[in-house]
């Protein structure tokens, strides 16, 4: 078998965090100074999002995940640091437990005003908080294949960063609202299979030419082959609350795709489901999380999600020694014991019976192991 570059198989993570008065823990405008001032510290890291209670931050490309940790971690320090100074709190959920995305303000940048203008309420009401996962890859064949194969393993991922049970203070019986909320705007969800990398860039085209889109960053897929660089980047997740997990599911999205480049190598194929069928595991993991169960398409038959999750863990069990991953994925197994994100607000609501320590909680949980 030929030698494999698992140094190939870089990292680049992407969170969006939530801006929030310290006191009533509403959601709140910041008028970008968070970013004016984090961009004086760390450059381009830190962006501005469509809705001002929104900070978005971005890893360096990091060459493993024990440099991904580093990075993330001191990415939410210094923003916690810059929000406190100026007398916000920040956080890390899907969606707020109870702010109403009428009261929030739109970032004023022509690129935002265009997309309100096209999408109207279903961009207005996007006050949802999510995590990008960019696994490098020698090429964009190689992420096309990739890409193509990794589609199956998204709802499982999915299962375990579900971190948005609440919406404008109504607990929604889903552990991840945020699909839902997100399922509004076009080009969303999971996508097809692309034969070649040529008709993923015809289709590409085709909508350009069309006026359907400016840019090929308009594809909002839970998963693509980046326009730009040779990444597969793994968009279908809630932002986690803390570091470690979302340390943990970038971890599980590189070890997934060295996995299938390894099967690739060896002449192997994983098999390719229709979206259709992808899409059914999709919604069982949105309502459900990881209580629930999600179709096995091999047996053809519902399992236990934890199961499933566990069968995943010593699916890709070969390669994590190589990428130096083993102690990142640890704390799946305690989301499995004690929760995701989404449980664990559920159960400060149920001993509570109030939102507002649900935000707490989850104010508290941003720097987490830190």
């Amino acid at each position: 078998m030929a030698n494999i570059n698992f140094k190939s198989f870089t990292l680049g993570v992407e969170e969006e965090y939530m801006v929030m008065d310290p006191e009533t823990l509403e959601l709140k405008s910041h008028e970008q100074r968070i970013v004016h001032e984090g961009q004086k510290i760390i450059k381009d890291k830190v962006k501005a999002e469509m809705h001002q209670a929104v900070v978005e931050v971005g890893t360096d490309i990091c060459s493993d995940i024990e440099e991904a940790h580093r990075d993330i971690s001191a990415l939410r320090q210094t923003i916690s640091d810059i929000a406190g100074s100026l007398g916000y709190s920040m956080g890390a959920a899907g969606t707020h437990p109870f702010s109403h995305w009428e009261k929030q303000l739109i970032t004023d940048h022509i690129r935002y005003s265009q997309i309100v203008a096209e999408l109207q309420e279903a961009a207005r009401s996007n006050l949802i908080f999510g995590l990008h996962v960019h696994v490098g890859m020698e090429s964009r064949e190689m992420a096309n294949h990739i890409a193509n194969s990794t589609r199956y393993f998204l709802p499982h991922v999915f299962a375990l960063s579900t971190n948005s049970p609440f919406w404008e203070g109504r607990q929604t019986g889903y552990k991840s609202f945020r699909t839902k909320v997100f399922d509004k705007f076009p080009r969303t969800g999971i996508p097809e299979a692309f034969e070649s990398i040529e008709a993923y860039d015809n289709y590409i085209k085709v909508l350009i030419k069309t006026n359907s889109i400016d840019n090929a960053k308009k594809i909002w897929w839970d998963l693509r082959v980046h326009p730009f660089f040779n990444t597969v980047e793994f968009r279908i997740c809630d932002v986690p609350m803390t570091v470690d997990e979302t340390v943990a599911i970038a971890a599980l999205f590189q070890a997934i795709c060295a996995k299938i480049y390894k099967l690739r190598v060896q002449n192997l194929n994983f098999i390719q489901y229709s979206r259709a069928l992808i899409n059914e595991n999709k919604w069982r993991a949105s309502r459900y999380g990881i209580d629930g169960y999600l179709i096995d398409f091999g047996k053809e038959e519902e399992v236990n999600t934890r199961v499933l999750i566990n069968e995943l863990l010593d699916f890709v069990d070969d390669v994590v020694d190589e990428l130096g991953s083993r102690d990142r994925l640890a704390p799946i197994q305690k989301i499995m014991e004690h929760g995701t994100g989404a449980d664990r607000q559920l159960k400060i609501y149920e001993d509570t019976g109030d939102l507002r320590a649900v935000a707490d909680y989850i104010k508290g949980q941003y720097l987490a192991g830190l």
